[in-house]
This record gives structure tokens, sequence and C-alpha cells, in this order.
């Protein structure tokens, strides 16, 4: 059982399944009965085969999907919040303050330079606009995007060029938790290092991290213990 001190994610008896309403009606389980425990300064990384709900479960704690049974428990400013429970405006608030999420996909938005992507989860937290594009400009450097693209939307970037305005954006505010589901997939060697480095100095500041790292050697480095998601799924 984790220390309550540290404690700072707590899946309890979770159950997620789809319903495919275009195939009238058919229920496609994922998990059930899904428990775990995620503490400050631990990256933990979910393990197995593709298809067993990895991503889905990521999706859970962010709030994104809704769940059939369970408690998705998240330390927020000192108190235990129900993720799964939660109303949308207070989902809002975890993700401004608490809960970090990147993904294997930038949500290009139309018109708006990348640096000030980065910057916005920063201004929203209220920090001024100077200190925040510095920041977003030292995260961009560090993962090697050219400055000649900071200002430019990112719509035709490449998948790696993408990715690391997503990471950027990701690491740009200290968040008590970080989901990270393959942050990692589109990138080349030495941004996958820059990434580990970015990774291992969130976790020493006492950051909880849970993750999906299909490159064995990135996972091998961040890893501080695996949870397998195999004999998890619903009957």
């Amino acid at each position: 059982m984790t220390d309550p001190e540290t404690l700072v994610l707590r899946v309890s008896q979770l159950a997620k399944s789809f319903v495919l309403h275009n195939q009238g009606g058919v229920i496609l389980p994922v998990f059930r009965d899904l428990d775990l425990d995620v503490a400050a300064g631990e990256c933990v990384v979910l393990d197995g085969a593709s298809g067993v709900g990895k991503s889905t479960l990521l999706r859970a704690i962010h709030g994104n999907y809704k769940t059939a049974a369970g408690q998705i428990l998240l330390r927020h400013r000192g108190s235990m919040v129900d993720v799964a429970a939660a109303e949308p405006r207070r989902i809002l608030e975890l993700r401004r303050w608490t809960l970090g999420y990147v993904s294997q996909f930038l949500r290009v938005i139309p018109r708006i330079a990348a640096i000030d992507i980065v910057a916005e989860p920063m201004q929203l937290r209220g920090l001024d606009a100077a200190t925040s594009l510095r920041r977003a400009a030292d995260l961009l450097a560090r993962l090697n995007l050219p400055e000649r693209l900071w200002r430019l939307p990112p719509a035709t970037f490449s998948g790696g060029e993408q990715q690391r305005i997503n990471l950027a954006r990701g690491f740009a505010v200290e968040y008590p938790m970080m989901l990270l589901d393959e942050p990692t997939a589109a990138l080349d060697g030495a941004n996958r290092a820059a990434v580990v480095d970015l990774i291992e100095e969130t976790r020493a500041r006492g950051a909880a991290i849970l993750g999906i790292f299909h490159d064995r050697e990135t996972r091998e480095k961040v890893a501080t213990r695996l949870f397998t998601m195999e004999g998890r799924l619903a009957a």
C-alpha cells in the first residue's frame, strides 16, 4: 500500500467499456476491477500488448472518458478529488493546476504560433506574457525545434516537430501529476534523450508520472516500476 503522505493518484476498482451504437449497441469491454496507486516521485509505466486499454486508462484519468465503475482519486491542492465523478468545470480546474497530459497528437489551433501554444498553459495560470514566452522558448530550444518555426502555426509541421511542441506545452508548468501517452513515438534519438531528461527532472521535483512507452530503451531509462495491464480485461 502506498504511503498516504506521498500518494498522488489512486485508481480503485475501475471498469471501462465502449458501446458500439452503430452496431446495435454491442458492448466492447476494456478492463474491470483495475487498481493502481502512483506516488510522488514515481514514473510508473503501463505495460502490455496493444489493445489492453493503456491509452484508455490515461484518457479516463484525464477525464476524457466516462467509466462504468470505480474511482479515480487525484490529489488536488491537499485533498483527493474523484475524477470519475467530477463535473466538467472541476476537471478543467484539475487540468489547469494539477494534471498534465502529453498525447501522441497535437491538436493544432489554426493561425496560432507554436510558441504561443506552448505558453498558453502558463498564461492560464496567471503568468505574465513575457515570462511565459521566455519559458516556452527555452523548452522549444531544448527540444531542438528550429527558432524559425517558433512564430509559425504548426499545422504543416512534420509529426516529430508537432510532437516536440506538444511536449514543450506539457512540461511548461510544474504539474503534480503527469500523464504521458507515447511521448517519444515520433522522435529521433537526440530528442528522445531530451525528453528523458525532462521526465527525470520532473520526477526529481516530486511529480508523479504515469506513462506509456513502446520504445524499450526509453522505458527502461524512465520507469521506476511497471504496471502490467494483461489479465485485467473485462469478461
